[in-house]
């Protein structure tokens, strides 16, 4: 078997097979085929696409490539959420001991931010001692004791896809749909999880911003897990504006805990409720969504998920008094209000811009070396659809730094349109994707 057959194979639209799909993931992590030819590999799959079962193949090598959680011995069926990424986008950090303190089984895996989006693991660690680095006998101790984790990946997870990734992204070949779906998967299916239920954003401030594209890149990650034998469930949810009130780190932890003792904002709030719903019904715990709801909804009323995200936290190494005791996060020593330069409705807030904005301010990296300020970031007081008379706060920037903050206040008034009447506003969620493909059920985004 030689590199050349394969790539011409591929090239000419042909249907590669398992063994051929290994001999060039294999061959490239190992050193044995040179880059030159895995990035003509690469850009033969830009140009030719894969079928399902192909993208199947090249996951599991990739998977295959490192480390794999075998959660076996875990009573239960472990069920995880993975979001592509947005402004504002926190509801794992809500979902998890929820979903945990209804009964089920919640290994989350989650990245750090990097561009305009925000990263889990970094909304985490602005609680003091959070340690997101777990090996194997700790991940499972930590789910015996608290049944949810959300931790980092560890440096041999999917090597493979780490080698590939870093040649596509000199190469052109970053936003093939099948290469990012064989990406998320190797190393969402490394945790050892048997359900995973996808939120794939679309809009200005999500990786893919036309919905076709979004409804493409689920359908391929729903193929991939359901060929590998997992549970699969996708929502289509709009990313065109931030989700919720809060951009940045201990901003958005604050966001998450406030929502757990029910006083969230609401559009992050039905995100969190109806992927616990979901979450829920793939771990066999309920029979419908609306059983789900009510579920999640007991337990945030009673208590009962504040108690476990105190325990995943433990379980961490971090400090649970945050929960109560809000000093202790990391904070911002300038707050400035933005004021609105007109009256009117609001009819854009670009989370693109928005998400830039944290960034200028430390909330995100503009490389992975980058330092992460975890106490600046901004609140929100209007959406999309409200409101507003000239002269009123738009939003409360935190900062650490005047000159950041004057950069940051001029890109942030540019985020914000305004018009005379009533604004549409874009539904929250667009529909969702199975096995069966994309139907649609907008859900109204709540104000």
């Amino acid at each position: 078997m030689r590199a050349y057959d394969i790539i011409l194979k591929k090239r000419n639209g042909e249907t590669l097979n398992n063994e051929e799909v290994s001999f060039m993931v294999r061959g490239y992590t190992e050193g044995k085929i040179p880059d030159y030819q895995m990035a003509a590999f690469l850009m033969a799959i830009w140009f030719r696409k894969m079928t399902p079962q192909e993208r199947a193949y090249l996951t599991l090598e990739m998977l295959n490539s490192g480390d794999k959680f075998d959660l076996s011995d875990i009573p239960g069926i472990k069920v995880d959420k993975h979001s592509t990424g947005g402004v504002g986008d926190g509801p794992s950090l809500a979902l998890t001991p929820i979903v945990a303190a209804a009964g089920g089984v919640v290994p989350m895996m989650s990245g750090r931010g990097l561009g305009h989006t925000g990263g889990t693991l970094d909304k985490l660690e602005s609680i003091p001692g959070y340690n997101v680095v777990l090996n194997e006998k700790q991940l499972k101790e930590n789910l015996k004791k608290a049944r949810c984790v959300i931790m980092g990946q560890s440096e041999n997870v999917a090597p493979a896809d780490k080698k590939m990734y870093a040649l596509r992204d000199v190469t052109a070949t970053v936003d093939s749909i099948d290469l990012i779906s064989a990406s998320i998967m190797s190393k969402k299916l490394a945790e050892g999880t048997d359900a995973l239920v996808l939120d794939v954003k679309t809009g200005k401030g999500a990786f893919m911003q036309k919905l076709e594209d979004s409804i493409a890149l689920a359908k391929s990650m729903v193929e991939i897990g359901i060929n590998l034998g997992k549970k699969m469930f996708a929502y289509i949810t709009d990313m065109n504006q931030p989700l919720g009130k809060a951009i940045g780190n201990s901003l958005e932890m604050i966001q998450a805990i406030e929502t757990l003792k029910g006083k969230g904002p609401n559009d992050y709030k039905t995100l969190v409720i109806t992927y616990s719903a979901r979450m829920l019904i793939m771990a066999d715990i309920v029979k419908n969504m609306e059983e789900g709801k009510k579920l999640a909804e007991k337990m945030i009323s009673s208590g009962k998920a504040l108690e476990y995200l105190a325990k995943m936290i433990e379980g961490h190494n971090g400090n649970p008094r945050v929960i109560e005791d809000y000093s202790l996060f990391p904070s911002a020593s300038i707050k400035e209000d933005l004021l609105s330069p007109e009256s009117g409705y609001i009819y854009d807030i670009d989370a693109y811009t928005i998400g830039v904005s944290a960034v200028i301010l430390g909330a995100g990296r503009e490389t992975m070396d980058s330092k992460i300020d975890y106490g600046v970031g901004f609140i929100l007081h209007k959406k999309v659809g409200e409101k507003v008379e000239k002269g009123e706060p738009l939003l409360t920037i935190y900062a650490n730094n005047e000159e950041k903050l004057k950069l940051a206040y001029q890109k942030i008034l540019s985020a914000y349109k305004f018009c005379d009447e009533k604004p549409k506003i874009p539904p929250l969620i667009y529909g969702f994707v199975t096995e069966k493909g994309f139907t649609k059920e907008e859900i109204e985004r709540p104000l």
